[in-house]
């Protein structure tokens, strides 16, 4: 596998689109790709790979009966020895380095790998010896090394234990862990200014210990001053990132993926200047390093539209009402699927309220997925279970009236290849910022296309996960994000093919605001992901910041 680099390129590309998506246009380029410092996405997941060892002490020796014919050989070769090390390169691979003791003499050297497979290399001496291996299913392997040495009639073995990086994602029904307005989970009180929420998630719930991710729908409600929230394993560096933004009175949700502390706990840090906030997590699933369900990515495709009478009756979700849609079997997205990623947007309720999502023939539990007032257009990011029956269901907790429209961007599934590898958090784009590749608003009908890998297919990275960011909105809007169709060098050599905008949305926004959503982008065949201002006019400009969180990589 190469080594893979996370760069990132980017561009500003006419679309002459409408507000309310419609017949998809192609959009024309600009401006060429502005190159970036590359940045090592395996230096980025560094810290949750593991270096497993095991020493020469560990070595069990043995002679070897005498060849038929032949007088047994004397005790030759006395420190024949090897230390064994591996360390995690990708979410399923390996590097195995066997440094071997050994005067010099004819070797063989024997990796049985703990799935079957092995391998088998000649060596003349002491030296260390590299093999790198993939495992097809994730877990825990025990790697075992026999160095035999012929002529001297003497063989010493060495196993070393050893687990994959990669997680895989277990769904749950949606189950709130914490609720500060009622000391669910915690201390009751709003969390002040520079405090600290800590979620317990590992062993709680239902939820295994050991998990290394979890799948958090977090809200901030009763907001008393403009803020934002940095969600974080406990026990680790707080990044430098935004997951939830928010105004002085606003109740505002995201969904957030994010690594669990070693104690079993995420961390939500008020980074409000002087603002206080109640805080709420829902979980509607978590990763743990053995096989589960793996992610497939997905062009965004649309499933339900109230306004059409797409994927249920037509006209708005009633107040209090709820519907199920069909999932499994449709536009790419196959049978047996055990949870589906979506983007969920609410547009003209009545009245302010609540939307919960959740699977099909189960109660609609005590939780929300995304909140909304009066009038407003809102967009959230939801990983859902899937119900036996192949539906999700949707419940408006409002009194009034409300459009519901989704989008699907993936699915979980036993048979899905991509497995999680979270990163420290790394922030790859912000236009507010001069000394960013790309410096300046991004005007409404255009679009920036950003790269992320541009190898990744041969990389086998799938998606990114991501944080989306608009801030200094002049005018009312959303943004689009998909991957798009042509190369990096096709954009450099002038032959790229103008993508389409795309008729989905990721977040909406109203002037002046900061609005975040959770982005599970696909990589596409070329690892570019484009970011569309679809707003009315070119002078309905934005800002955009992106974080990234992890990514998923296929075997």
């Amino acid at each position: 596998m190469r080594s893979r680099r996370l760069v990132i390129s980017v561009a500003v590309i006419a679309a002459t689109i409408a507000l309310v998506p419609g017949v998809a246009q192609a959009a024309e380029p600009v401006a060429p790709p502005v190159s970036a410092p590359n940045v090592d996405l395996g230096e980025a997941a560094a810290s949750n790979f593991k270096t497993y060892r095991s020493p020469a002490e560990k070595s069990v020796r043995k002679t070897l009966p005498a060849a038929k014919g032949k007088a047994a050989a004397a005790a030759g070769n006395p420190d024949l020895n090897m230390v064994l090390s591996a360390t995690s390169k990708t979410a399923h691979g390996v590097e195995l380095v066997t440094d071997l003791i050994s005067e010099t003499a004819s070797l063989t050297v024997t990796v049985e790998w703990g799935d079957g497979k092995q391998d088998v290399v000649a060596a003349s001496g002491a030296g260390p010896l590299t093999h790198r291996h993939t495992y097809a299913e994730l877990g825990e392997y025990a790697i075992k090394v026999t160095v035999t040495d012929t002529a001297n009639a003497v063989e010493v073995v060495n196993t070393l234990p050893y687990g994959t990086a990669g997680s895989e994602f277990t769904p749950v029904a949606p189950t709130r862990l914490l609720d500060t307005r009622t000391g669910l989970g915690g201390p009751q009180g709003a969390v002040q200014s520079s405090g600290t929420a800590r979620v317990k998630v590992g062993g709680n719930a239902g939820i295994p210990e050991g998990v290394t991710a979890v799948v958090l729908n977090v809200t901030a409600t009763e907001t008393n001053n403009s803020g934002f929230v940095t969600a974080f394993p406990e026990g680790g560096v707080r990044p430098k990132t935004s997951n939830v933004n928010w105004d002085k009175g606003q109740t505002v949700p995201n969904q957030v993926i994010v690594p669990v502390g070693k104690n079993g706990y995420v961390d939500l840090y008020n980074a409000s200047w002087t603002g206080s906030a109640h805080l709420i997590a829902d979980v509607t699933g978590y990763f743990t390093p053995k096989s589960a369900s793996g992610y497939t990515s997905m062009t965004p495709a649309r499933f339900v539209d109230t306004r059409e009478g797409l994927g249920t009756s037509r006209g708005q979700l009633g107040g209090q009402g709820s519907f199920s849609t069909q999932i499994s079997g449709l536009r790419g997205v196959p049978q047996g699927v055990t949870a589906v990623a979506l983007n969920v947007t609410v547009t003209n309720p009545g009245k302010y309220g609540h939307l919960t999502v959740f699977p099909s023939g189960q109660a609609a539990p005590d939780t929300s997925s995304l909140n909304f007032a009066a009038g407003q257009t809102v967009a959230n990011s939801v990983i859902v279970p899937v119900g036996k029956d192949g539906k999700i269901s949707f419940r408006n907790g409002a009194y009034a009236g409300t459009d519901v429209v989704v989008d699907v961007v993936g699915y979980y599934s036993p048979d899905s290849r991509g497995s999680f590898v979270p990163i420290a958090p790394v922030r790859r784009l912000d236009t507010r910022e001069p000394k960013d590749p790309y410096h300046g608003v991004i005007p409404g009908g255009y679009y920036l296309p950003v790269t992320f890998t541009p190898d990744a297919v041969d990389d086998g990275v799938s998606g990114y996960v991501l944080n989306a960011t608009v801030t200094n909105t002049a005018d009312n809007g959303f943004l689009s994000v998909a991957p798009d169709p042509n190369s990096l060098e096709a954009y450099r050599n002038g032959t790229a093919v103008p993508p389409e905008a795309p008729g989905s949305s990721t977040l909406n926004w109203t002037t002046g605001k900061t609005v975040a959503n959770l982005v599970q982008a696909s990589a596409g065949e070329n690892g570019i992901a484009d970011f569309f201002n679809q707003s009315w006019d070119e002078w309905a400009t934005t800002d955009l910041v992106v974080d990234v969180f992890g990514y998923y990589e296929t075997n």
